[in-house]
């Protein structure tokens, strides 16, 4: 028996339900045009039931084909990740063959024996929300099969004496709160795709929850993870902490697919929190907003959020008047009051040159949210309310980078950052628009996150992409970042992951993966070569 599922959307992230009419595409385009002073018309969207795909190259035998899918529907929704959106331009080129539910661990071991026996390349799914070409079918294959474990969706046990609990990995961001709550307890993990990915895929990809300080990582969360592999299943001993030689778990964090697939892992949770205090201030310029955060980290007050926007972005997001930068406080507790934290932040801001209003500091005693009002509640209407789907198809060119760098080289990587996004804006889209914030912070660096725009001729939406990503990678990896602080590896940051990881390294990895899966099936050209 199939667990019911909302259905997603197979060519724009999210869910069918929060698809546009085609009045509103029209009507958001018709915006677009007077504002850009050029003529943009909403192309069709792919319908799943008009589509031609290729036809499957395989047929999974009878003994699991209860599970197995080939319709187009299935095919197309996982042919992409997050940027479902190529599909308003590209089509589907690329389909996987085979898209499996297996309901449980016995399922799940035949479908994967069935493709090791075949020679099948897999490739594990979760919420299917990676911006990185993570789980697009690679090419050069007889056949592809996606596993979706969106069965696996259970709080299998809660261990409320350790604060730990048992949870597959196919479980949604949703689906595990709710099963959390009646207990009083969270896992506290909200990256912005919270609704739409799983815990599985958190772990995969390293993961990073909106929360800005310290517990962030998908990582801080991690008590063992249970995962199947070509070798037969992986589980590490639950445990506090161990020093017994490298981690287990380390090696599956992040391990994108290409060791094995998660089904479930014990998780550290905590109490819901009952204390709350939100804040704002505004700063006369970027660098006086970046100074207050890393002394603010760097006090060691663990804001829940301490979010810095550049005064672009806190005009588009937040109304304010495109002069001042916006630095967004918010702390949290399940077991103390959070004026005092507050107080010191503030003090801290107001010393580089903040400026607070007092009507703006929200505390709550009760468990009452805070944040919702003014530039705040502005600017968290905006990070979640992201959706693509009236823009898909109009020419607009529109992506975000990571990194992250530490402090004493952080700004003048801002400056070859910027520098190289604008120029690649102007080459391929004649201008546009760029701004950044803080995700994270760190007591020894931030974490910027790059948001660029333009419009480019239809057609040419592929080539200008490119053109950007390019750019912006190779200048994030001359000053010195990471490729990715948070989105992953996947198929689309392997020429500057490759630059990042040392050799050795890349030596020691592709050895793990020939002893675990010797075919190299398991997401090829994910992380290493097979």
């Amino acid at each position: 028996m199939f667990k019911q599922k909302p259905r997603r959307s197979i060519w724009m992230y999210g869910f069918q339900h929060e698809e546009p009419t085609e009045e509103q595409r029209r009507e958001y385009a018709a915006r677009l045009s007077a504002r850009w002073g050029i003529t943009i018309e909403p192309p069709p969207i792919p319908r799943a039931e008009e589509l031609q795909l290729r036809p499957p190259r395989i047929r999974p035998p009878d003994a699991i084909a209860e599970f197995c899918f080939t319709d187009n529907y299935e095919r197309a929704l996982h042919s992409y990740g997050a940027e479902r959106s190529r599909a308003v331009w590209e089509g589907f080129p690329n389909p996987p063959d085979v898209v499996a539910h297996p309901r449980n661990e016995q399922e799940l071991e035949a479908v994967l024996e069935w493709c090791i026996n075949r020679g099948y390349a897999v490739i594990p799914y979760g919420g299917g929300t990676s911006v990185v070409e993570g789980v697009t079918p690679p090419e050069g294959w007889d056949g592809v099969v996606t596993i979706d474990l969106d069965q696996f969706d259970q709080v299998l046990e809660v261990d409320p004496v350790s604060r730990a609990a048992r949870i597959q990995a196919g479980a949604l961001g949703p689906e595990l709160e709710a099963q959390l709550r009646p207990h009083g307890l969270t896992l506290r993990h909200f990256p912005q795709s919270f609704t739409c990915s799983t815990l599985g895929g958190w772990i995969a990809t390293r993961s990073g929850g909106h929360y800005a300080t310290k517990d962030t990582h998908i990582d801080d969360f991690v008590e063992s993870v249970r995962m199947l592999t070509p070798k037969g299943w992986w589980e590490s001993r639950r445990l506090p902490g161990s020093g017994a030689g490298p981690s287990p778990d380390r090696l599956v964090l992040g391990s994108e697919g290409i060791l094995g697939i998660i089904t479930e892992a014990w998780m550290r949770v905590q109490a819901r929190p009952r204390y709350r205090a939100t804040a704002g201030v505004t700063f006369p310029s970027w660098e006086r907003g970046y100074e207050a955060t890393r002394q603010i980290v760097q006090a060691k007050l663990w804001p829940a959020n301490l979010r810095l926007l550049d005064p672009e972005l806190a005009q588009e997001a937040a109304g304010l008047d495109g002069t001042r930068a916006l630095l967004i406080i918010g702390f949290e507790s399940a077991e103390l009051p959070q004026e005092w934290p507050m107080r010191m932040a503030l003090d801290i801001a107001r010393s580089c040159g903040g400026e607070v209003d007092e009507e703006s500091v929200l505390i709550s005693d009760s468990g009452e949210p805070t944040g919702r009002q003014g530039a705040v509640g502005a600017w968290r209407n905006a990070f979640i309310n992201v959706s693509e789907g009236l823009t898909a198809g109009l020419g607009l060119l529109m992506d975000t980078v990571e990194s992250a760098i530490t402090w004493d080289r952080w700004p003048e990587f801002d400056h070859q950052v910027r520098e190289a996004i604008g120029r690649a804006l102007r080459e391929v889209c004649r201008g546009g628009s760029l701004n950044c914030r803080f995700t994270h912070v760190y007591t020894d660096g931030p974490a910027p996150y790059y948001t660029y725009k333009g419009f480019v001729a239809r057609g040419g939406l592929r080539e200008a992409y490119q053109v950007l990503k390019q750019a912006a990678s190779d200048a994030i990896m001359k000053a010195g970042g990471t490729i990715t602080h948070h989105h992953a590896v996947g198929r689309l940051h392997r020429p500057w992951y490759d630059q990042e990881r040392p050799e050795p390294f890349a030596i020691a990895l592709r050895a793990a993966k020939r002893a675990l899966d010797p075919q190299g099936l398991l997401n090829p050209g994910v992380l290493i070569d097979p």
